[in-house]
């Protein structure tokens, strides 16, 4: 508060050319911290995107997950580790459908196709 006043009372002082400089700069100023916020927002936005894409199975989860498909094909499967297979497949298929929204989304934050956010993030899996 009391930066604020002295400034205030700084450019009550100044003659009608300088505060016409010192209003620019003030906007000047006030424009670089809103560009700073803005891009923090996106960084802020894009790290969250990146979280989701690179989002996995623990390797626990996978190893069961594993175990359970191998129980599967080989029809030696228990009805509750059947369920447990399916709810697996659910959370999966609930990540990757997050996932690719997540990349569409990135690649338009960051302005750029599709395939590229695919390659630099899922290379060798999909192709577009």
């Amino acid at each position: 508060i009391e930066k604020r006043q002295k400034a205030l009372s700084l450019l009550e002082k100044l003659p009608k050319e300088s505060l016409n400089k010192a209003v620019e700069y003030l906007e000047t100023l006030s424009q670089n911290v809103q560009q700073e916020t803005v891009n923090s927002s996106i960084v802020s936005n894009e790290n969250q995107l990146i979280e989701i894409i690179q989002l996995r199975l623990s390797p626990d989860q996978k190893k069961c997950l594993d175990y359970l498909r191998q129980q599967n094909e080989t029809g030696k499967i228990t009805e509750q580790e059947h369920q447990e297979l399916l709810n697996y497949v659910d959370q999966i298929e609930q990540q990757d459908a997050q996932r690719a929204e997540a990349l569409i989304q990135l690649a338009q934050l960051r302005q750029v196709a599709l395939k590229i956010i695919i390659d630099e993030f899922l290379p060798n899996k999909l192709s577009v």
